[in-house]
């Protein structure tokens, strides 16, 4: 086998992994079988398994995290129909996957950073460009004039990214998806809105 290819299978693996059972709840041996790479070959690759973990992060985000933000920088849809498109599409994989393992990125914020300088210095890294790229769209909806408000572009992208993350977490607790609706309406119904909007709410 090819020094890319059971690299490859090994962040494959490394990625299912973590997301289903955490750092803490899958070891080198699970993660080299499932790949069907020999154990001892583990750290020609990677250092420890927590240089491993990043480079899973690192894997997970660029094969679909930040694939899956693209749409909010589609200048072909209004920026407003953006973010809606783009929580609903996430809700819909939460959805298919019955709720049980929430985000990657969250999940291991909660459990590992703790341990890890390392992986909580590149997880800032991942959500602080969560929340440009999210920014960046919620300064375009101001700037179109599809909504109101006077705060930051990107602290309102903060909150939402927060916000949903909240959401996420409490979704694997409930295994339903109140959690993603409470937000989406509180979103879209005050928060992301023109005044006149607010106003015909109330």
């Amino acid at each position: 086998m090819k020094h890319a290819d059971s690299r490859e299978q090994l962040l494959n693996a490394g990625v299912e992994a973590l997301h289903s059972k955490g750092f803490n709840g899958c070891g080198v041996q699970e993660i080299t079988e499932a790949a069907g790479v020999p154990k001892g070959s583990f750290y020609n690759y990677f250092a420890s398994k927590e240089a491993f973990s990043v480079e899973v992060l690192e894997h997970y985000w660029e094969e679909g995290a930040r694939r899956n933000l693209a749409v909010l920088s589609d200048e072909s849809i209004p920026a407003l129909a953006r973010l809606k498109t783009y929580f609903a599409q996430r809700a819909e994989v939460h959805a298919k996957g019955h709720y049980e393992r929430g985000c990657m990125l969250g999940n291991l914020a909660t459990e590992v950073t703790g341990q890890s300088r390392l992986v909580r210095d590149r997880l800032a890294g991942m959500f602080a460009g969560w929340v440009r790229v999210m920014a960046n769209c919620v300064r375009d909806a101001r700037d179109a004039g599809e909504i109101d408000s006077d705060l930051d572009p990107k602290i309102l992208a903060e909150f939402l990214v927060n916000g949903w993350q909240g959401a996420v977490m409490r979704a694997k607790v409930d295994r339903d998806s109140s959690a993603m609706d409470q937000f989406t309406k509180v979103v879209f119904s005050t928060l992301l809105v023109k005044h006149a909007e607010k106003t015909a709410v109330h």
